[in-house]
């Protein structure tokens, strides 16, 4: 059970009520129903999040795998669960999903391996000068500041999820580490 309670529609201001629902998916999501038990901080993490979505400055599929390296970081069912068919939908097949998600990199092309090690440097909070140079080397300043950005962002959004004990959606069953 949730520490905190899963608001309904009915529960937050009429301005509010769209950013219980996923925009992708067109259904209240747990994260953000116990969001809405604080309207405004659900709002501004909304804003935040469709910030790193959009103006990372990442391809789809780059952020799809910081995302999932992140919630794989951190142990993240919740997240890994919501992004497992995000990142199937732009193009990233279960094998390279999979490695991620039991740390075997080996389907994962050399610069998604960086990508991937410096995203989990980046939320254990052990970037050294190594890693930053092989991150640079792929990667402008603006892009790394949005791979770095949206994975501490997730990894914030992670911490949520486990303070709140959130479960999965009704009528979902977690994917695991391995999809296939």
């Amino acid at each position: 059970m949730a520490r905190v309670p899963y608001v309904e529609a009915a529960d937050v201001p009429d301005e509010h009520e769209a950013l219980l629902e996923s925009a992708l998916q067109g259904k209240p999501l747990n994260v953000y129903r116990s969001l809405g038990n604080n309207p405004a901080v659900l709002a501004g993490m909304r804003a935040y999040l469709r910030s790193l979505w959009n103006d990372s400055g990442l391809t789809d599929r780059e952020r799809e795998l910081v995302i999932l390296a992140t919630a794989a970081t951190i142990d993240s069912r919740y997240e890994w669960h919501q992004h497992v068919n995000i990142a199937r939908d732009v193009g990233i097949d279960d094998a390279v999903i999979a490695g991620i998600g039991t740390g075997d990199p080996s389907p994962l092309d050399a610069d998604e391996r960086t990508l991937v090690a410096y995203v989990r440097a980046v939320v254990e909070e052990s970037v050294d000068a190594v890693t930053h140079e092989s991150i640079a080397a792929l990667y402008d300043d603006d892009e790394i500041v949005g791979i770095a950005a949206t994975a501490g962002g997730y990894a914030a959004l992670g911490a949520l999820i486990r303070a709140f004990d959130l479960e999965l959606e009704a009528g979902t069953t977690f994917h695991g580490w391995d999809p296939r």
